[in-house]
């Protein structure tokens, strides 16, 4: 609560039922207070040097409410979100497959103090991080990371309080406003070109995701409604409520032509209806680590179906995770994105819901006991179309070490869609190549053992096509 926050207190929390997305990403919260006044220089002509306490420059002064120095008032609030690369569960990475609760995905953390007035609580950090059935396996790893966002966030407050200082608090909050209003504009101008629509979208688990888009033109402002969605799975591809939202949030940014920061005036003219109970707003217990990767992609892909604006990308992050006591290692792969109204879609591309960078093969096998044996584009793999769909990828990684791998994708049973006539894109596929040659087929998520000289293979899918191809 704001009245027991102090200066120097950060916080952190992963709950995805509380505003998170799955565990592995954790944010940090640091309030940024008002700072202390310097003394008051009384008397004395030497204006340099005496602080003009209120006086007429309301601007150029830093002059707050609630001047009070002992209950300093809380200006804003930065955070930084990380991905850790293994906050425990049943696999190493914290990404299971096959989890089915939320405790089988790591430590759950809501609300928990990290630095008290300056002091950084590392001792009950730890005792989190090692405690519950299933804790982190490198909890100095954890700490780390941490540190250094503790240290970004700092940064930020910092840099806050000199733009205030320089600029004034009042002018410094007109533009933050400014900046949402602008994009509420922006998003509306967006919306008064687009017609209704719905879309219904099949899962290769089976979950099926309605969306039906209703525009309002009188005050250009749209309803997002997913009723007929699947009720909660009992999977881990249960997306929190704030996934569902981002995911909203991203595909009307996109829309706009205008050069603005993605920011919370985007929702302002978007209605979002999520029933309770559906797998795209489930409850605690519900697994969820594969909501943040694999369901916020199906959901943009279908929001654009319903648009009529874009054909499917690859749906999937194909996030790849392996590791023992030893190593933990996790990586999202790249795919074939969409074709569209007038363009063809991209090979060899994150798309939509990632953006993260692949580890560097040299890097990759320097750091861990793995080679690279081929990442290559899966040519004509993307759907066809009057605009094409971008192809998908081949990626092989022999293992130089006994490990436990996952691999938790989409698209291994359904095919990316096309729209207007344009053809579906291929699914991927996974598999493992033994060191004894023969071939072992997996699904859409597994989890397996891998022995010295095994490979694993991951064909990611491709991009649909768009309109008839003449």
């Amino acid at each position: 609560k704001g009245e027991t926050l102090k200066p120097g207190d950060v916080y952190l929390l992963n709950n995805p039922y509380n505003g998170g997305t799955h565990l592995p990403d954790v944010t940090v919260i640091t309030p940024v207070f008002t700072p202390p006044s310097p003394p008051l220089v009384m008397g004395g002509n030497n204006q340099e040097n005496s602080l003009v306490m209120g006086g007429n420059n309301q601007e150029n002064s830093l002059v707050k409410e609630g001047n009070n120095q002992e209950n300093p008032a809380i200006l804003f609030y930065v955070a930084s979100r990380g991905h850790q690369a293994d906050i425990g569960g049943i696999t190493p990475g914290s990404m299971p497959p096959n989890s089915t609760n939320i405790e089988q995905e790591g430590i759950l953390i809501d609300n928990v103090q990290l630095v008290k007035e300056g002091d950084f609580l590392e001792t009950e950090l730890l005792n989190l991080l090692t405690s519950g059935n299933y804790p982190a396996r490198n909890p100095a790893t954890n700490i780390a990371d941490l540190q250094a966002q503790i240290a970004a966030n700092e940064k930020g407050v910092q840099e806050l309080l000199t733009m205030v200082e320089y600029y004034g608090l009042n002018t410094v909050k007109t533009y933050m406003q400014f900046v949402q209003d602008n994009a509420e504009i922006s998003v509306r101008r967006a919306i008064n070109v687009l017609t209704d629509g719905e879309f219904s979208y099949e899962m290769d688990n089976g979950g099926i995701i309605k969306v039906n888009i209703k525009i309002n033109k009188n005050n250009r402002s749209a309803k997002i409604d997913f009723t007929g969605t699947s009720p909660q799975l009992p999977t881990n591809f249960n997306a929190p409520k704030s996934i569902c939202k981002a995911a909203v949030l991203y595909v009307f940014r996109t829309l706009v032509d205008d050069n603005i920061p993605l920011n919370a005036g985007c929702l302002k003219p978007l209605e979002i209806i999520i029933p309770d109970g559906c797998f795209l707003n489930p409850g605690y217990p519900a697994a969820v680590v594969a909501g943040n990767v694999e369901t916020s992609q199906v959901i943009v892909d279908a929001l654009y179906g319903a648009l009529n604006v874009m054909s499917a990308s690859q749906g999937t992050m194909n996030n790849f995770t392996f590791g023992n006591q030893n190593y933990q290692y996790y990586e999202t792969i790249c795919g074939g994105s969409g074709a569209g109204i007038n363009y063809h879609g991209t090979d060899a591309v994150h798309t939509h819901m990632t953006n993260s960078r692949l580890t560097d093969p040299e890097v990759l096998e320097w750091r861990y006991p793995v080679l690279l044996e081929e990442f290559s584009i899966r040519e004509n793999s993307g759907g066809l179309g009057k605009f094409k769909g971008g192809n998908g990828i081949i990626r092989k990684v022999r293992f130089l070490a006994t490990m436990t791998a996952g691999i938790l994708s989409e698209h291994r049973i359904i095919p990316p869609f096309g729209l207007n006539g344009g053809q579906p894109g291929l699914v991927g596929k996974n598999y493992i190549i033994r060191d004894n040659g023969t071939v072992e087929n997996l699904e859409s998520t597994a989890t397996v053992e891998m022995n010295i000289n095994d490979i694993f293979v991951i064909e990611t899918p491709s991009g649909g096509g768009y309109g008839h191809n003449q």
